[in-house]
């Protein structure tokens, strides 16, 4: 007899407070957090733009992962494209790290791009010169570098591009 495991799928859906306790549940490490922020501080921060779309990585009906699509002023910063959005604050909970699940979460983005935000043809995002993990992990999952840095407040950042 053959047994076969059943892995849950990995998808990517918009913030729902259904989820508000799992994600404010999240932990992560001290010096990830000097590049992200905690997805629930994001969501309900003052500053961000309405039109911000909050994403969840799901595996399964359980938020593993998170990051947010933004529009506004933030995202001018980084690119002049009308059709752009900007994704910050991605992480991954501390206790799923390691497990593969950042890569395939952002292997689904243009798929969710599509669906969600038809009008949008480009996401960017800056990520610190020092944060070498989150570099490489964006170019794996298609982002570019297009030689563009952003002198953020915590130091430069690469700009990289994904066309979708």
């Amino acid at each position: 007899m053959e047994i076969k495991s059943i892995q849950p799928t990995v998808k990517l859906a918009q913030y729902s407070e259904r989820y508000m306790k799992q994600l404010a549940a999240f932990q992560l490490p001290d010096q990830q957090l000097e590049f992200t922020s905690m997805p629930m501080e994001k969501i309900h921060h003052p500053a961000i733009s309405r039109n911000t779309v909050h994403v969840m990585i799901l595996e399964g009906d359980e938020p593993v992962g998170y990051f947010a699509l933004e529009d506004g002023t933030k995202l001018h910063k980084y690119s002049d494209n009308p059709h752009a959005r900007l994704l910050t604050s991605f992480s991954i909970d501390s206790r799923q790290q390691g497990r593969g699940l950042a890569k395939k979460g952002l292997t689904l983005l243009p798929g969710f791009i599509r669906d969600n935000l038809p009008d949008i043809n480009e996401v960017v995002l800056g990520v610190n010169k020092r944060n070498e993990a989150a570099i490489s992990l964006y170019l794996k999952t298609g982002f570019v570098d297009e030689d563009e840095i952003y002198e953020g407040p915590k130091g430069p950042q690469h700009v990289l591009h994904l066309r979708v």
